[in-house]
């Protein structure tokens, strides 16, 4: 694929995974001679998230002040966001669209739209609660088949969720993984032969996220277990911890230096498209404790423990398992750090790429076919 330079217009939010997720690609395209214009819907970014954005090479970043596509308050807030953003993208002289959330592609963009599914409610809901989906996210799910059927590529971040899409939007998107670039080697003092502690971090209020099995684990743990990540969230939903240590919302370097020390990653995720927190802590060697569910069996089968995700005790089996074993600790953390290698941002950046400039060059080719055809 011949690498001519584009103009991206990406949109994210300063809420989640994505808005990190945005950062890094931005940052890993730039050398790859697309530059990016970043939309951040939803509340605005915090100190750190500025200066990182501001740090970020080749990025541009706007506040249009418009809502989040799953905390609108109605469709005709979605759709009117969209347009917005179609008009930002124009006034940006955007070559290639690459919306965060697929259900804003309801509206007539000025290029190609590539829309990346990182979750949906829909699939949420079958994992986490199961039966009928309540009406507030029955127009939502409506919405978002409509957006995804106006996109012109559709990317999940791995084969697991892109069945979950197939299966309730009747898409056939493409896998793209994610990828985090590895952090800096840091110094070996703060590790030890065997686990200190054991450690989640993520959206402790996500019911998805499931940390109150891990809470319950806890007193049966040898080790106390730590909770890195926001209790609170946009609609009021809160989780208080009964008996493990919350450590409250920590930004980059502090879940890094928690990590440096090779705790027990755990996860008792009942859902999860990708899951970067479980990428995180394996290219620090930290050894994993998944839920039993398809994503972590996909990217981790063979470098980790698994237990199936309701399981409170199964959690403190495999926790105190580790914490007994300096060997398995070692054999498990050196198994994830190299699969976490194949997770690379590197990877993640020239696959975007490609597909952007792929669909610059379709387009573009059926365009002048239509213009031809007009003639």
């Amino acid at each position: 694929m011949r690498a001519l330079p584009l103009n991206l217009f990406m949109t994210a939010d300063a809420v989640g995974g994505v808005f990190t997720y945005a950062l890094d690609l931005a940052r890993a395209l730039a050398a790859l001679q697309v530059r990016t214009t970043l939309a951040v819907l939803g509340p605005p970014m915090s100190q750190r998230q500025r200066e990182a954005a501001a740090a970020t090479p080749g990025l541009s970043v706007l506040w249009p002040d418009l809502p989040l596509d799953w905390l609108a308050p109605s469709a005709h807030s979605i759709v009117s966001t969209a347009e917005r953003l179609a008009d930002l993208a124009r006034g940006a002289g955007a070559d290639i669209v690459q919306l965060n959330g697929p259900s804003l592609a309801i509206a007539d963009y000025p290029a190609p739209v590539v829309g990346v599914a990182h979750s949906c409610l829909a699939s949420w809901w079958a994992d986490v609660k199961g039966g009928p989906i309540p009406a507030d996210f029955v127009w939502r799910t409506r919405l978002l088949r409509e957006g995804i059927a106006r996109t012109d590529a559709l990317v999940c971040p791995s084969r697991a969720y892109a069945r979950a899409v197939r299966r309730l939007y009747g898409a056939r998107p493409l896998v793209v993984h994610n990828g985090r670039e590895a952090p800096p080697a840091r110094s070996e003092a703060g590790a030890t032969d065997v686990p200190l502690f054991a450690f989640t971090a993520g959206r402790l209020w996500d019911e998805g996220k499931n940390v109150a099995t891990l809470d319950t684990a806890a007193p049966d743990m040898a080790l106390p277990l730590l909770l890195a990540g926001p209790a609170e969230g946009p609609h009021g939903e809160r989780f208080a911890p009964r008996h493990a240590v919350a450590l409250g919302s920590l930004d980059a370097d502090a879940i890094r230096d928690r990590l440096a020390r090779r705790p027990v990653f755990a996860s008792a995720a009942l859902y999860e498209p990708f899951g970067l927190s479980a990428l995180e802590a394996a290219q620090a060697g930290c050894p994993l404790v998944l839920a039993d569910i398809p994503t972590f069996r996909e990217l981790w089968e063979g470098a980790a423990l698994f237990v199936p995700p309701r399981d409170a005790k199964g959690f403190a089996q495999a926790v105190n398992r580790l914490g007994a074993s300096a060997e398995l600790c070692q054999r498990l953390g050196a198994a994830a750090a190299q699969r976490a290698r194949v997770y690379n941002l590197d990877a993640l950046a020239c696959a975007m790429a490609n597909l952007y400039r792929a669909l610059v060059i379709r387009v573009g080719r059926q365009r002048a076919g239509l213009g031809g055809a007009a003639a």
